[in-house]
């Protein structure tokens, strides 16, 4: 079985104030595999510029770095070997995104994510060696957990991992990006036996991260990454 990749959310939010540069040192500093953190333009139509925030409202109440700069950060020296989950969050800067990444040679420690599917097809015509996950689900609450009914999560159950694993056997996605509520041992050995990748989102609970490491998940997405700690 291949070592869990630990990936901070938004660098480490538990521990310091996502999307930011601070959160990536955070991250950095406890050991992390990855940096998850979200690109959003300043307008809603795409178009202005590139900032690392998760929402419009986030956007307007505080001072958030460009994408610009994020990149410079996140490539300087101190994170070599760190990847870059680049999660997007509208659709419109596809190719700004891919040029921001290329300008400093990350194009080959980038993963996209979204749940934006028309994004992803995008992204896989403009750069087709640019990794790419699909997450799922796309259906959220104000707090921005998954809308999960008992009868939604036992249909969603059933019909994603064949759905997941014909997208990544077509060449359509690399990996699967799910919530932790829909994981189930089918849908991961569907994704890995069609060559595919799983990370899974957002996970702050020692326990849960270790069962998904045993179930054999590629990678966990958490707030907190002093959590991995408890896997050794």
């Amino acid at each position: 079985m291949s070592a869990l990749i630990r990936v901070g959310h938004k660098g480490a939010d538990a521990i310091v104030a996502g999307n930011t540069l601070a959160s990536f040192d955070a991250a950095l500093a406890v050991g992390v595999d990855m940096i998850e953190f979200d690109v959003l333009a300043e307008r809603r139509d795409g178009s202005g510029e590139l900032f690392v925030a998760h929402d419009h409202p986030s956007l307007a109440k505080t001072a958030p770095p460009t994408l610009t700069q994020a990149l410079a950060h996140l490539t300087s020296a101190p994170f070599d070997g760190v990847r870059l989950q680049v999660d997007i969050k509208q659709r419109g800067y596809e190719q700004r995104v891919i040029d921001a990444l290329d300008e400093v040679g990350a194009l080959e420690r980038a993963f996209i994510s979204t749940g934006i599917w028309n994004a992803l097809q995008t992204f896989r015509k403009l750069a087709p060696t640019l990794r790419t996950g699909w997450t799922v689900p796309g259906i959220l609450g104000v707090s921005g957990t998954p809308l999960i009914t008992p009868s939604f999560g036992r249909l969603y159950g059933r019909l994603l991992p064949r759905r997941a694993a014909a997208r990544i056997r077509a060449g359509q996605i690399d990996a699967l990006v799910p919530n932790w509520r829909v994981v189930t041992p089918a849908l991961v050995d569907g994704v890995l036996a069609a060559g595919g990748e799983i990370y899974v989102w957002t996970v702050d609970d020692a326990a849960q991260i270790r069962l998904l490491a045993d179930q054999g998940v590629t990678g966990v997405i958490t707030n907190d990454p002093r959590l991995f700690a408890t896997l050794s």
